[in-house]
C-alpha cells in the first residue's frame, strides 16, 4: 500500500525488461500518477506488464513548469511515481528537480533502487570499484571537453562516463592524448542483446572504435590515475603496432608511434614484435 502523499522515484529496465523489480511493478501499478520523461517508450514497459496506471510526461523541457503541477497534486495526497527512459531518475536523466522541490517543502520522497547503467559498467569494465567517481556526461564541446579532462587527469580513483556513440571516437581521442596510455573499458548497450565490454589502453580502444563506430549507448570507465607511467604489456605494444600496420602506416612509423605512446624506446618495441612473431 503507497503512502498518499509521497513521490516514489523508480528505476526502469535499461534494456533488459526483466531486470525491473517487483516493487516498482507493485507501485507503479498503485501509483495515482506516473510521471514519465518519454510517455512514448514508458507506454511500451506498461503494456508489457499490462500496467494501466495514467501517464503524464515529465521531460528537461517542461521540468521546471511541470514541478509545480506535480508538487500540487503531492501535497493534495496523490501518489506519484516517476520514471525516466531507462534507469534512475535524476541520474543524467530528469528528476532532480521535483525531488529537491519535494525536500524543500517536506513532500516525502521514497527512492526504489533496480537498473543502473554506470554501475554495471564499472563491474563489467574489471577496473577498481572502490572508490569511483561518476561524471555523467562530457561536455559536447571539444574545447570545454578537454579542459574538463585536463582536471580530471589526476584523480586516484576509477572514473565513469556516459557518452553517446556519434561523439565515442572523438572522445576517446581527447582521453588518450590527455590521460595516455592508461587501462580503460567501452560498455556499450548494457542488458540488451548485443551488450559488449571493450577492455585495453585507452589508444587501443580509440583505434578499434576509430576502425569500427560504436552503436548504441556507452559508458567508459577509466582507471585511477597513477604516479607511475602505464607503459602496457609487450602483448598491448604489439597489438597497437598491428593496427597501425593494418591503417597502411609503415612498420618503422608505426612502431615508433607506438613507442612514444607508451613512454618506452622503439627498440623495445621492435624486440616485442620480434619476439610475438616467432
Amino acid at each position: 500500500m503507497l503512502e498518499k502523499g509521497t513521490l516514489y522515484v523508480c528505476a526502469t529496465p535499461i534494456g533488459n525488461l526483466g531486470d525491473i523489480t517487483l516493487r516498482v511493478l507493485d507501485t507503479l501499478r498503485e501509483a495515482d500518477l506516473i510521471a514519465a520523461e518519454d510517455t512514448r517508450h514508458s507506454r511500451k514497459l506498461l503494456e508489457h506488464y499490462q500496467i494501466k496506471t495514467p501517464l503524464t510526461s515529465y521531460h528537461e523541457h517542461n521540468e521546471k513548469g511541470k514541478t509545480q503541477a506535480l508538487l500540487r497534486r503531492l501535497k493534495e495526497g496523490d501518489s506519484i511515481a516517476l520514471i525516466s527512459d531507462a534507469g534512475m531518475p535524476g541520474i543524467s536523466d530528469p528528476g532532480a528537480e521535483i525531488m529537491r522541490a519535494c525536500l524543500e517543502d517536506e513532500v516525502k520522497v521514497d527512492v526504489l533502487p533496480g537498473p543502473n547503467a554506470a554501475l554495471t559498467a564499472l563491474l563489467l569494465s574489471g577496473l577498481p570499484a572502490e572508490p569511483f567517481v561518476f561524471h555523467g556526461f562530457l561536455p559536447a564541446a571539444g574545447g570545454e571537453r578537454r579542459r574538463r579532462l585536463e582536471n580530471l587527469a589526476k584523480l586516484p580513483f576509477t572514473q565513469v562516463f556516459y557518452e553517446a556513440p556519434h561523439r565515442l571516437t572523438e572522445v576517446l581521442q581527447d582521453m588518450s592524448a590527455i590521460l595516455g596510455a592508461r587501462q580503460a573499458a567501452v560498455v556499450r548497450e548494457i542488458t540488451k542483446l548485443h551488450q559488449s565490454v571493450h577492455r585495453g589502453l585507452l589508444p587501443a580502444l580509440e583505434e578499434e572504435f576509430s576502425l569500427q563506430p560504436a552503436k548504441g549507448e556507452c559508458c567508459v570507465v577509466i582507471a585511477p590515475y597513477s604516479e607511475e607511467k602505464e607503459q602496457g604489456s609487450s602483448e598491448d605494444w604489439v597489438r597497437e603496432v598491428h593496427v597501425r600496420l593494418a591503417l597502411g602506416v609503415p612498420p618503422q612509423e608505426a612502431m615508433k608511434e607506438v613507442a612514444k605512446v607508451f613512454g618506452v624506446s622503439k627498440r623495445e618495441v621492435y624486440q616485442a614484435v620480434l619476439k610475438y612473431r616467432e
